[in-house]
């Protein structure tokens, strides 16, 4: 942790500051740092280089690049704020930065349109019907459930015959819609369907008992702004369940599946589920695949610890 003159003289830089900006909007590569700032690699690199080793970001291993997310305290976020109004090209930078953003979102969302009406019929890695097994065994008496990164919701279908309600999210209008259809086709009148982003789902908070997510949380942008977003919807003792994959180095994933992260780390899961506010996290390793590249299904479950 940086001392505060040391954490001074490292924001008293402005392309720094610029870079600290985007890093606590949005997890960013050095490339697409570079798309956004129109600076050179080696200038970005150095200024990262300063940032990490000041103890103000941190940076993870993604395929073939580094990911970096912002460290700033939350008690020196505001002093971020106030100096980046000063600097003009900041604004220019958000708008980069969103067009982005909205670039990676059509690139996800024309992979899952592609597979509207196959996701329950082909094999997407670590969605096995062991895993989701072990993962409802651990769950009873849902109530009211949001089912994030839906897919067409087979598994919001089976959790539906145990609960008075449950709402499937699914960035995907396509995917939505078939899975409207198969709602209505089995006649299941407390699914609901929804067309929304797993970092802000349209679901009011403080609304549900369990949010579940299913092989979903490695294609968001942010996986701990989902989760914070499912503290958010979740009612006081509420229960998280996430199915995901181990941490791999299968570098192909992101191109056949569209994956964002390579898995998840049991660590990491910890460590954002209780950033969030999340307490008494468990994690269980609930399958693994015979085939290469041997992708196994990590499972968490935890609980909202935020009173009424």
């Amino acid at each position: 942790m940086p001392s505060i003159l040391n954490f001074l003289k490292l924001v008293s830089d402005t392309t720094r500051l610029r870079i600290l900006h985007l890093l606590d909007t949005e997890p960013l590569s050095v490339a697409e740092l570079q798309e956004i700032l129109s600076m050179g690699q080696s200038r970005i690199s150095s200024q990262l280089s300063l940032l990490k080793n000041g103890g103000l970001v941190s940076d993870k291993r993604v395929g073939k690049n580094n990911i970096y997310t912002c460290l700033v305290k939350r008690e020196h976020k505001s002093l971020l704020t106030d100096a980046v109004k000063e600097i003009p090209e900041v604004s220019f930078d958000e708008e980069k930065l969103e067009y982005l953003l909205m670039k990676r979102r059509d690139q996800a969302r024309a992979y899952f349109d592609k597979l509207a009406g196959k996701f329950g019929r082909e094999y997407v890695p670590g969605r096995s019907w062991k895993s989701l097994a072990e993962g409802l065994l651990k769950m009873t008496n849902y109530g009211v459930v949001a089912d994030l990164g839906a897919g067409e919701g087979t598994l919001a279908q089976l959790m539906a015959q145990k609960s008075d309600q449950v709402i499937a999210v699914d960035h995907s209008q396509k995917m939505v819609e078939y899975g409207r259809q198969l709602a209505k086709q089995h006649n299941l009148k407390n699914l609901e369907y929804r067309c929304g982003d797993l970092q802000s789902p349209p679901i009011d908070e403080s609304s549900v008992n369990l949010v579940v997510f299913s092989q979903a949380l490695h294609h968001a942008s942010d996986p701990e702004k989902a989760l914070e977003a499912a503290v958010k919807i979740l009612k006081p003792g509420g229960r998280v369940l996430i199915l995901d994959l181990l941490q791999h180095t299968f570098e192909q994933a992101k191109d056949l599946y569209g994956d964002v992260w390579l898995g998840f780390s049991e660590i990491e899961l910890v460590r954002m589920a209780k950033n969030v506010g999340f307490s008494d996290v468990t994690t269980t390793i609930v399958d693994r695949e015979e085939e290469l590249p041997h992708f196994q299904t990590l499972l968490v479950t935890a609980v909202n610890k935020k009173v009424g």
